[in-house]
């Protein structure tokens, strides 16, 4: 079932989330399975339970045709080689920030089958980890913008086609 995605400035948005204590629960695997045919229904790259009015702590990522399902992930490592890159999410839609992500990272999580997992991420799928992370904790891409800059952001023009 497509789920309605929060937008921003919805303080639902600003929820940390909580750990899921069983992976495996109907709730979340439902959450999970709606999750994914949302964000392929707004041709997103990832989606955080928060942007679906969800407090719990899981997102999915796809990236390179590799679909990922990270409950309680937590973020192990990161590179100090940061790249800014324009970011847009499903919760801004249609605008884009100068965001500065480091370009690799590691994270530890459960999978969708209930299996702790590592995932080593670099570029996109790095930056869509750091990104829906963000989300679990209830930080938003305007909050990444460089304070030293004023927010930017470039609006799409709706008659445009990808």
């Amino acid at each position: 079932m497509k789920l309605k995605i929060l937008k921003d400035p919805n303080p639902l948005l600003r929820v940390k989330t909580v750990k899921i204590k069983d992976p495996l629960a109907d709730n979340v695997q439902e959450l999970v399975l709606n999750m994914i045919e949302t964000m392929y229904a707004n041709n997103g790259v990832g989606l955080a339970a928060t942007q679906v009015g969800s407090n719990l702590r899981v997102c999915v990522i796809e990236t390179e045709g590799v679909q990922y399902v990270l409950i309680n992930p937590q973020i192990t490592a990161k590179s100090k080689i940061k790249i800014i890159s324009e970011e847009g999410c499903l919760s801004f839609p249609g605008k884009f920030f100068p965001i500065p992500r480091s370009k690799e990272v590691q994270v530890r999580y459960i999978d969708q089958n209930g299996k702790a997992s590592k995932l080593k991420g670099r570029d996109l799928l790095a930056r869509a980890i750091q990104h829906e992370l963000d989300h679990l904790d209830g930080i938003l891409i305007i909050d990444r913008v460089k304070k030293t800059k004023k927010p930017k952001s470039v609006t799409l023009d709706k008659n445009l086609k990808k």
